[in-house]
């Protein structure tokens, strides 16, 4: 059968997506009977892909470009509105309640340690990796199985109005803003931009009388909650009765203390780094308004193993290892240097990747690091990437201009009995250094 719309409508591709084992955007890992949506990239076009999506089975191949209209190919105006649009379509029909988490620092870790609390009480379904843009989300609300109970999204951002988009397709009905600060400068001009593109997320709520949790240690939060929300909920009072969460000093693992209707507990958890006390602490709050028991969450808490370089401790037969490098900017980077200049141990070592993104603060944000480097917090710094390389005869560290440089040195010069620190943008591949290590 040949299905040719000149417009397709939402409905019509609903009632398809209905009988189909889901959607793929990757011609080379489609399964069958899942409907293909030929996206377009910076250096490809998804439409030469449509063919060999029906190839391996797909249903049917979402198209833009009627060159390659064939069997079983749907041409749209635009395979990306389509995709948001059904996605849109779908999270209504699906009738859960959906949660929000944007903000600079600590979004993945909060959404998967508040995954892991929900999950002890919800069917929850959540935004795997960082499938948190415009494309990211639509596919995490059509991969949700039918029996979700709740629905977490993960909604990153690069320019102002992103997360207006976003809200728009995932409709949440509670939201939460970890912190706002200085990443993808470059994309939103100024820390200004940055908040008003956060904020998006509460505008939304407010339009839809829904709930905002928030750090009520935050100022700038505070200030925004009570300008914008109806409804807000602080994590230190998550149920009308007072949570306190606070540090117990630890080496490398963070430790914590919960007070909570007059009992105290203290646990250990898998991450490093007293930054995510704050991930913690709205994960702990979330929980409790949601209504998991205590117990519960602090299992899930001891139980959580962070993943993909965020936060993780790895001890490998040469060297401990703190690895932080999924990503970077002014602030993370800065918590990340406090931690690790707080924990006792023997021959730290330092190598810190490039920070993307800082359009014209770059360098100035670049040289700040430099400047705290030189506080003598490890015995040794090593720095990658372009940006730290041309800044760093300012300094007495030893830089490389690519990552390959960086492994060639440490295949010369391997580190053993060392506990390393990691941290960098993504775009630096500091990951490639591990084995070394």
């Amino acid at each position: 059968m040949r299905h040719f719309f000149t417009i397709m409508k939402t409905e019509q591709l609903y009632n398809l997506y209905k009988k189909s084992k889901g959607v793929s955007t990757d011609s080379r890992t489609v399964r069958k009977d899942q409907i293909f949506f030929a996206l377009w990239g910076d250096n490809y076009n998804g439409n030469k892909f449509a063919s060999e999506a029906l190839a391996r089975g797909a249903l049917c191949a979402v198209i833009d470009d009627p060159l390659f209209e064939t069997e079983n190919t749907i041409l749209v105006d635009d395979c990306l509105i389509e995709l948001q649009a059904l996605a849109a379509h779908f999270r209504k029909e699906l009738k859960v309640p959906v949660l929000a988490i944007t903000g600079t620092n600590g979004k993945t870790t909060t959404k998967e340690l508040i995954a892991a609390i929900l999950s002890k009480k919800f069917k929850v379904h959540f935004t795997k990796g960082n499938l948190n843009n415009h494309i990211g989300v639509p596919l995490t609300i059509l991969s949700a199985p039918a029996d979700t109970e709740m629905l977490i999204i993960e909604m990153g951002a690069s320019h102002i109005g992103e997360i207006r988009t976003l809200c728009l397709i995932a409709k949440p009905d509670y939201g939460i803003i970890t912190n706002i600060g200085t990443a993808h400068i470059e994309g939103f001009g100024s820390l200004d931009g940055v908040a008003r593109a956060k904020t998006e997320l509460y505008e939304h709520l407010r339009k839809v009388n829904g709930i905002a949790l928030y750090n009520d240690k935050d100022p700038f939060l505070v200030e925004k909650i009570f300008r914008i929300i109806n409804r807000a909920v602080p994590f230190s009072d998550p149920t009308g009765s007072e949570l306190l969460v606070d540090l117990v000093p630890s080496d490398l693992n963070l430790r914590i203390s919960i007070t909570y209707l007059h009992n105290t507990y203290k646990i250990s958890t898998n991450l490093f780094g007293s930054y995510n006390l704050e991930n913690v602490r709205s994960a702990i709050a979330t929980g409790l308004f949601l209504g998991v028991e205590i117990k519960d969450i602090i299992d899930a808490i001891e139980k959580y193993q962070p993943a993909n370089n965020r936060s993780q401790i790895k001890t490998t037969k040469n060297n401990t290892l703190i690895c932080d490098s999924y990503n970077a900017n002014p602030i993370s980077m800065s918590l990340a240097l406090d931690s690790f200049s707080a924990i006792k141990a023997d021959h730290k070592i330092i190598i810190l990747g490039d920070m993307l993104e800082l359009g014209d603060k770059s360098e100035e944000e670049h040289l700040k690091i430099l400047k705290v480097l030189q506080s003598d917090i490890a015995e040794k710094v090593l720095l990658v990437g372009s940006k730290f390389h041309k800044i760093s005869p300012k300094s007495a560290f030893k830089s490389f201009d690519n990552i390959d440089k960086l492994m060639e040195f440490l295949k010369v010069e391997p580190l053993k009995g060392k506990t390393i620190l990691i941290k960098g943008s993504r775009g630096i591949r500091l990951e490639k250094i591990y084995d070394l290590l």
